[in-house]
């Protein structure tokens, strides 16, 4: 498939991870759609890719109203993923674990919190308000003497395996028909606001209908070749794992009031948490040293945080870490998706800010429906699109983690 011979496909899409192979399992699984799909990606082992790195979790513990039903679309494609994605009667498992989010919140932040959990009430998921004393009686090791209220997902929030997400999408993508490419983008044409190929640094040129954008930490150079501009940058985020001598039980994925957090992996916990904005540090495939692990910001951060809320982290052993991708939306933390301006036939997928994976069902579907009847049918994305980026006009996040 990397031959120097000609090569067109109605929809060809950059970047095969969670949201690339979502959209092209969606578009074949469209009965609309009868095209052919070219999945381009520059690493088929997704060894840096956010898909395989991240903590693989969903809530709908947003405060934007389409962040939410995002969300409650994805938990319901989660829990049916057997019947979405078998293929010859294989089915995949992502062992959902639907243990939910605890939010705590100070006195300072008891109100947005009540504010945030009333409209996620309002959407349709099933969350929780609590006062102190209904967060002791359920998470009787919880330290609560300085926690004003806290939010609990009862259902519909939790954690799985997002390698087995990305697998599950890839397989039944390519059993509808989709080819996967390994190659990377050299440079894209436009005559004037259309996309007509996409050609490869090894000289392979490909003739698209349409061209989307879903390359992850490399979406920012693919929407430059194309002649446009995101406001996405690739952060590096930290995922810590340790065991605990006592038993925390029925943990949830915890938010501390510090942003830190923690949840329940096997026998022991993973937890990470966003550094303040000053000492964010960048992500580049191409460098290793912008992977590397920051050791002190779990012994003089997150440990810490999370020892005053649970006591019982006290006494841990640290295990392995990591550090993966984390492809941040500078103007609001927030996706962005659909066409992009005035080219007709470009559509962008990047930003998603730490939740593609359990936006991917949703996201993937949307844009498969943009493609092929030029609105949406399923769910209305359209205040994650690009118009927002031209106006500046953010889409207010108040729950970021």
């Amino acid at each position: 498939m990397t031959s120097m011979s000609p090569q067109s496909a109605d929809v060809v899409i950059v970047g095969g991870a969670v949201m690339g192979s979502s959209t092209a399992y969606h578009l074949l699984a469209d009965p609309g759609f009868s095209g052919r799909v070219i999945v381009i990606e520059r690493d088929p082992t997704y060894q840096l890719s956010a898909s395989a790195l991240s903590a693989a979790s969903i809530r709908q513990q947003y405060s934007s109203a389409v962040n939410i039903r995002i969300s409650l679309y994805g938990i319901g494609f989660l829990r049916q993923i057997g019947e979405h994605l078998a293929v010859d009667g294989e089915r995949p498992e992502i062992d959902l674990k639907e243990g939910g989010y605890l939010y705590c919140a100070s006195p300072a932040g008891a109100q947005i919190l009540r504010e945030n959990q009333a409209l996620q009430v309002a959407e349709g998921a099933d969350i929780l308000l609590m006062d102190p004393a209904a967060l002791k009686a359920r998470f009787p090791w919880l330290n609560t003497d300085d926690l004003e209220a806290g939010t609990w997902g009862r259902t519909g929030e939790g954690w799985f395996d997002g390698w087995g997400l990305l697998q599950a999408f890839r397989k039944k993508a390519r059993s509808l028909g989709a080819e996967y490419i390994k190659g990377e983008v050299a440079a894209i044409e436009r005559e004037g606001n259309t996309i007509v190929a996409v050609r490869l640094t090894d000289g392979t040129r490909i003739a698209c209908g349409s061209l989307v954008n879903c390359a992850g930490s490399g979406g920012r150079g693919i929407a430059e070749r194309a002649g446009i501009s995101i406001p996405v940058q690739a952060k590096r985020r930290y995922v810590f794992t340790f065991t605990c001598r006592d038993e925390v039980a029925n943990c949830p994925l915890l938010i501390d009031t510090s942003g830190a957090y923690v949840r329940p992996e096997g026998t022991g916990f993973i937890c990470g948490a966003s550094p303040e904005a000053d000492g964010d540090p960048d992500w580049s495939d191409a460098d290793p040293a912008s992977q590397e692990i920051d050791f002190a910001f779990f012994e003089e951060f997150i440990w810490p945080s999370l020892a005053h809320r649970v006591p019982a982290f006290e006494a841990i052993k640290p295990g392995r870490a990591w550090a993966g991708p984390y492809d941040m939306c500078l103007l609001d933390h927030n996706a962005i998706v659909g066409r992009a301006g005035a080219l007709t036939n470009f559509y962008v997928c990047n930003g998603f800010s730490g939740h593609g994976l359990q936006q991917s069902p949703a996201i993937g579907r949307g844009l498969s429906e943009l493609i092929v009847d030029g609105r949406y049918r399923t769910l209305d994305l359209s205040d994650l699109g690009y118009e927002r980026v031209l106006a500046n006009r953010p889409l207010l996040e108040r729950n970021v983690i």
